[in-house]
């Protein structure tokens, strides 16, 4: 076998750039579903409640298919990419795993993951473009199902808002002067904050202004994190922290939950998701705060970016790749199972049908002021901006948070925090042994 990082990377790079039908992969496409009896899968995941969520499969389709599987219960983000490298190279990886879009390229790029378009290709109707494309990597090749997600949209108390005349801001521009304006009006309080241990928000800003920081040139990556709509980005919320309209401290702090709590900050700029995070951070604010789609660029605009979300794969490992596939398929498109998803492990769900069924159908209780929520977000999430992710993103993440922690705190140029992300995760690559495009 060649040199399976750049072997996947020449596949990626030449069906992105020619529309190949499917990159294979590295692993045997000999399914040994096709043998009489039993099959017994292992799903690692970090969903709570997953094993519930499970057993009707094991009580319904998977008894009736003679597929049963059994969950493992994992840490998340980077912990989990790399244990399930590690087990890769071990050839003892599970049958199936969860995994975050953005970790999608990594564990292709290490050939850890199957190409199952030819099992759950007519998924692809269940969800949203933008959305399907993230488990894609802009091939015809499918490795993973979409499980969660989560579309970005504006959060603000609206009983403040409406204390100190502010109107709900529609753009970028109309934002940060009703920042200033509020900073006028109540010099203690403050719009909302910038956040520079959230790689994932800021990267959903960037997503939403147009960035797409991976892409493939020929048989080589390409790295544009400073591109012109990310230094748009950076430039924005940097002036905003350098003239003091905004705060400039990390959130998920006892500091920051104060601070929302109390009304000191009064708008968040988060993800679908916001709901459980205020009711632990703000308990007190509970049906004072409203949502509203995330603010545009231009009048004419309607997109948003994205904040978390994950994907259930089948790695090159598995010995069942046709039965793995037809549980994650399962998984995230049966009506009962996202019913059983949402209410155990409170997940948004990729599925569009899903959206506004089920656990969707009223407002989340916190919002319960706001009729409307869910089909708002429902709207909102159709609109989710394709992701270009790549093979070394936590990289670029644990140079964002440095390099933005340093500029937040000093409220200086966060152009020049940018370009440290772009040389430190080019320099990455390289000593990966990845070819890039200049």
């Amino acid at each position: 076998m060649p040199n399976t990082k750049q072997w996947r990377l020449v596949a990626t790079a030449v069906a992105v750039t020619l529309g190949a039908t499917t990159l294979a992969a590295c692993g045997s496409d000999d399914d040994s579903d096709a043998q009489s009896g039993p099959v017994s899968l292992t799903y690692w995941t970090w969903t709570p409640g997953m094993d519930k969520v499970v057993d009707l499969w094991n009580k319904g389709p998977g008894k009736e298919q003679q597929i049963t599987v059994t969950v493992k219960k994992q840490a998340s983000g980077d912990t989990l990419v790399t244990k399930i490298l590690t087990a890769h190279k071990a050839k003892k990886a599970p049958d199936l795993v969860q995994a975050e879009y953005q970790a999608l390229p990594t564990l292709v790029s290490n050939d850890a993951l199957a190409d199952i378009s030819g099992e759950v290709g007519d998924a692809k109707k269940d969800f949203a473009d933008g959305v399907w494309q993230q488990t894609t990597l802009g091939t015809d090749a499918v490795y993973a199902v979409p499980q969660d997600i989560g579309p970005m949209m504006f959060y603000y108390r609206e009983d403040l808002f409406k204390q100190y005349g502010l109107t709900v801001p529609t753009t970028w521009e109309e934002f940060a002067q009703t920042a200033r304006d509020l900073k006028k009006k109540a010099p203690d309080k403050d719009l909302t904050t910038f956040s520079a241990a959230d790689s994932g928000l800021f990267a959903g800003l960037a997503q939403q202004a147009g960035a797409k920081w991976w892409t493939t040139s020929g048989e080589k990556w390409k790295v544009a994190i400073d591109d012109a709509a990310t230094q748009k980005v950076a430039k924005f919320w940097g002036g905003l922290v350098k003239e003091g309209a905004i705060d400039n401290q990390p959130m998920y702090t006892p500091a920051w939950n104060k601070a929302l709590n109390t009304g000191k900050q009064i708008a968040w700029v988060s993800a679908v998701w916001a709901p459980g995070t205020l009711t632990t951070a703000a308990p007190d604010t509970k049906g004072k705060w409203a949502m509203a789609p995330l603010p545009q660029w231009s009048v004419n605009e309607d997109v948003t970016g994205s904040w978390g979300g994950s994907s259930t794969a089948v790695t090159t490992d598995s010995g069942h790749k046709s039965a793995a596939a037809k549980f994650a398929a399962w998984l995230n498109t049966d009506r009962a199972a996202l019913a059983a998803l949402a209410k155990e492990g409170g997940i948004y769900p990729a599925a569009t049908g899903a959206q506004l069924s089920g656990a969707f159908v009223q407002s989340p209780e916190f919002f319960s002021n706001q009729a409307d929520f869910y089909t708002q977000a429902a709207e909102i999430a159709k609109t989710t901006a394709p992701s270009a992710w790549g093979p070394n993103v936590n990289v670029a993440y644990t140079s964002f948070k440095d390099a933005f922690a340093s500029a937040a705190k000093n409220k200086s140029d966060f152009g020049a925090a940018l370009k440290t992300v772009q040389d430190d995760t080019v320099a990455d690559l390289k000593k990966q042994g990845f070819g890039v495009a200049e």
